[in-house]
């Protein structure tokens, strides 16, 4: 049985995510994707993975027929990135794929022996729990490589981001939010897309009379996040489009609103709730250093004892500075005495930050070897920084980037589809 994320951590045990009842079902094909088929096993396996998320999820079940309808399309639309990435030569070794096993094996607070025990006694046969898993991330990889490598974001993308949550008033704000796309093919024809906006408006209207949002968005949304019952989670004013934010700054929690169009098609979002931000402060560490690099002439061995003289030297009273104007080779620093500045938490790479948490002011560290070369570290000071607006560019900028990176997964997948050859057969035996 395939089931298709773009996290693992959606990879749950519970997922009934089993092929044991596979034998039950007669195959046939059921759709031609390109030059291959889907069968009616393969449907029926995704469905019952389907089903048995959302009752976990305790979203209540569409028909039978729509919500098969909408996994098929589902699987169309990955059995096509998969053709491409097969044709790109995309892969994932067993190395790569082995440790998300363990990454999933920890998620569900297992060893990786332990989930395979697991995942048998729910009926999961794990081999194919393995390749399921290897389709994800060759997805992902795909998708990383035709989208999320073309999204940039600018300094000015991110000021304007601020000044516009300040504006609204939503600087301080995120949103839950929920929803729903009614899908709009690239070049529709006048009359198509006054379908798709009649059924919008009636989606609407089921919404506005009481109609349980998650189990309208699996019967009705063409949106990444449909399964979920349209959940897309905490995000920032920043981090949606503005056809959402200029609507949510005038809502209410639990308040229903659209139908908006865009380039994708017919959109309706909820406001499940809303909340605040806290104040950021972090503790910054100002230091210098002095870099040897190794290379043909220097070996790991030359490069450690030049440093642990130095330190010997700062240790009986050498300036630092000194020191690290005449010998570092981190050119930049050196001219200012090895001086790095204020240092936030996750700023440089791990064994550097280690070494320097483990110093106090004044202190000079043992010689270490990080990915750059090897390194002496003397702190100067610490100080309790309020990083507050730091964090929200930070903030801002990684919700630009997510929002234009949906935005433009929608619109690749969407042409990615419209040029596959898909035909469709019956889903039923002798319909």
């Amino acid at each position: 049985m395939k089931k298709w994320s773009t996290s693992l951590l959606l990879v749950v045990l519970s997922s009934g995510w089993g092929v044991a009842n596979a034998a039950e079902y007669l195959d046939w094909i059921v759709a031609v994707v390109n030059d291959e088929v889907i069968v009616n096993s393969d449907l029926q396996g995704e469905m019952r993975s389907i089903v048995s998320n959302l009752r976990q999820q305790g979203t209540a079940l569409p028909p039978q027929d729509v919500l098969q309808k909408q996994v098929l399309e589902r699987m169309v639309t990955n059995r096509v990135q998969l053709q491409l990435a097969n044709r790109t030569g995309i892969k994932v070794d067993d190395g790569t794929l082995n440790a998300a096993l363990r990454q999933v094996a920890a998620q569900n607070q297992l060893s990786l022996e332990a989930f395979q025990e697991a995942l048998a006694k729910e009926g999961v046969a794990y081999a194919e729990f393995r390749e399921d898993l290897r389709d994800q991330l060759i997805i992902r990889r795909l998708q990383q490589r035709q989208v999320a490598s073309q999204v940039t974001v600018t300094e000015r993308e991110i000021d304007n981001a601020l000044a516009n949550q300040v504006r609204q008033g939503s600087g301080g704000h995120e949103y839950h939010l929920m929803h729903i796309l009614i899908a709009v093919p690239e070049g529709a024809s006048p009359e198509l897309i006054a379908e798709k906006k009649a059924k919008a408006d009636q989606v609407f209207g089921l919404l506005r009379d009481g109609a349980d949002f998650k189990q309208t968005a699996v019967t009705y949304s063409n949106g990444q996040q449909a399964f979920e019952g349209g959940d897309l989670g905490w995000r920032k004013a920043g981090q949606l489009p503005a056809l959402f934010a200029d609507q949510l700054v005038k809502m209410k929690a639990g308040e229903v609103a659209g139908p908006f169009q865009n380039a994708s098609g017919f959109h309706l979002i909820k406001l499940a709730e809303l909340r605040g931000v806290t104040q950021n402060i972090v503790t910054q560490t100002k230091a210098r250093h002095i870099l040897v690099q190794t290379n043909e002439l220097v070996s790991d061995a030359e490069a450690e004892s030049r440093l642990r003289q130095l330190k010997e030297r700062a240790e009986a009273g050498d300036a630092f500075t000194a020191l690290a104007k005449a010998n570092s080779e981190d050119a930049a620093s050196a001219r200012e005495g090895g001086e790095l500045g204020w240092i936030s938490p996750g700023q440089m790479v791990p064994e550097f930050e280690e070494a320097m948490q483990s110093l106090k002011p004044g202190d000079v560290s043992e010689p270490f070897r990080s990915r750059y070369g090897w390194h002496i570290i003397q702190v100067e000071e610490r100080r309790d920084h309020d990083n507050t607006e730091q964090a929200l560019r930070s903030k801002a900028s990684q919700q630009i980037r997510q929002r234009k990176m949906e935005e433009e997964l929608d619109s690749w997948l969407r042409q990615l589809r419209d040029e596959a050859y898909v035909d469709y057969r019956q889903t039923e035996q002798g319909a």
